[in-house]
């Protein structure tokens, strides 16, 4: 939004910065609303430590908590359309 200050990663705590399944499971907000924001520069991505996820993933991106949770706040989730009869 304009006006508002980006979050600094020198004004984060070590814990503030998770990966996108940990900020799903504090938030509620799925996974890919939270890329949609940071690809739309709402919120800020960091590069990840290469943690191992499993099956040869990598968790490569980590976003700040704190800019996700205020964004959350006023998130509502938008209905998808039904799907047509055939």
């Amino acid at each position: 939004m304009p006006g508002e200050a980006a979050v600094e990663p020198h004004q984060l705590y070590p814990d503030d910065l998770v990966y996108e399944h940990e900020a799903t499971e504090a938030t509620g907000v799925p996974g890919q609303v939270i890329r949609q924001w940071a690809r739309r520069g709402k919120i800020q991505r960091f590069q990840g430590n290469g943690q191992l996820a499993g099956q040869g993933h990598e968790y490569k991106t980590m976003y700040a908590l704190p800019e996700i949770e205020e964004r959350a706040r006023t998130y509502r989730p938008m209905p998808q359309r039904a799907p047509k009869a055939a």
